[in-house]
């Protein structure tokens, strides 16, 4: 199972009543269950009579897109979907992902968040404008904490 299915089963459970998917192939078992506004994914390998390479699926398919939520004024609250460090760029010699100013549309990676040494892209849900980025850069973030400020288009 590649990323980008993993990405739209975790879009479907989102956005559906599902409270737990499981899907098993060759490559391993992607669990994917949902509490309380929360996306938690797990993955156990299958092994053959030879070990394979393991799947990559659990720790990348933990980067699903950001909770939005609705504050004063019209904007739109970008949220940590994780507990890691946040980084404005993908690396430090790349320009920044997003600053205030920068448009934004459902699919944008807005930062990205590291944890357990595995770099998760953070993709936008919404279309507009940031007007504030409210975490400073390889600062620590908590799950469900303000990142940016968005004014929707």
């Amino acid at each position: 199972m590649d990323l980008k299915q993993i990405h739209d089963l975790i879009k479907v459970v989102n956005k559906s009543n599902i409270g737990e998917i499981s899907i098993e192939d060759k490559d391993g078992k992607v669990t994917i269950k949902q509490k309380e506004d929360k996306i938690t994914v797990s993955s156990a390998p299958v092994y053959a009579a030879a070990p394979a390479a393991a799947p990559v699926a659990a720790p990348v398919a933990v980067a699903s897109a950001p909770a939005a939520a609705p504050v004063a004024d019209n904007l739109i609250t970008v949220k940590s979907p994780m507990i890691g460090t946040f980084y404005r760029r993908a690396s430090p010699d790349k320009p920044l992902l997003a600053e205030e100013g920068t448009e934004v549309s459902p699919g944008k990676v807005v930062c990205i968040i590291e944890a357990m040494k595995l770099f998760n892209e953070i993709e936008s849900e919404v279309k507009g404008t940031i007007v504030k980025v409210l975490v400073e850069d390889a600062s620590p973030v908590e799950y469900d904490q303000p990142l940016f400020l968005v004014q929707p288009a």
